[in-house]
């Protein structure tokens, strides 16, 4: 018997039910033999063995289905070994559930933050296998992260219909969008200077806007 252990963390993007149904229809096309524990809520279900039995039935029809169907929460990597207000220990939590379970391996969908905990729990001896889920595109060791292209799309069908607009009215639009590292406001101010630009794609901290653009004059300028 194949026992997985599977939990998506963190933010939810596109493709969170579309990778977890890969997964397991390539298990079940090698075997009969599998079971699939579906821990709720990110690593909390790993924490508190919070799960349910998953068959390749519950993975049908989910494939254009957004969100994640166990379920996410965000988990601070910065806090995984700090005890909860209960004062449980999570690492030694999690080990506990892995191995109460008997679980062969676990099957972790997330970003930077998820991938450093699977790190840490790959270094206390379990077997875990990870998939690169952000929209930030950030992620060492792979080109691109399933989430970034949607994301992508959106805010781009997006920035062209503000654009429209902004010609109608001969307005410059500034417009924030998630992004992390993958762009630098400063970069992104000059390439819209560059090129004249009536929309803006960039990431800003939450300030006001007067203080947002003060920041900046002698690059507007």
């Amino acid at each position: 018997m194949l026992r997985i252990g599977m939990l998506t963390s963190g933010g939810d993007c596109q493709a969170l039910n579309a990778a977890m149904r890969g997964v397991v229809k390539g298990l079940f096309s090698k075997r009969d033999d599998v079971e699939i524990y579906g821990f709720q809520d990110g690593y909390k279900g790993l924490i508190y063995s919070n799960f349910k039995m998953l068959t390749s039935k519950d993975f049908s029809g989910i494939l254009t289905l957004g969100g994640t169907i166990l379920g996410t929460s965000r988990q601070p990597f910065k806090l995984m070994r700090v005890p909860d207000k209960d004062g449980i220990d999570k690492v030694e939590a999690m080990k506990h559930t892995y191995h109460k379970l008997n679980l062969d391996c676990l099957v972790i969908l997330g970003g930077n933050g998820t991938h450093k905990s699977a790190n840490m729990l790959r270094e206390e001896g379990l077997n875990v296998v990870t998939l690169p889920k952000t929209i930030d595109n950030d992620l060492w060791g792979t080109d691109m992260t399933f989430g970034f292209q949607s994301a992508v799309d959106i805010a781009t069908d997006t920035i062209d219909r503000i654009h429209t607009t902004a010609t109608s009215h001969s307005r410059v639009f500034i417009i924030e969008v998630m992004g992390h590292k993958a762009v630098s406001q400063q970069n992104a101010l000059r390439h819209c200077q560059s090129k004249k630009a009536q929309s803006c794609l960039s990431e800003a901290p939450a300030v006001g806007p007067e203080k947002f653009l003060a920041d900046r004059s002698p690059v507007l300028n």
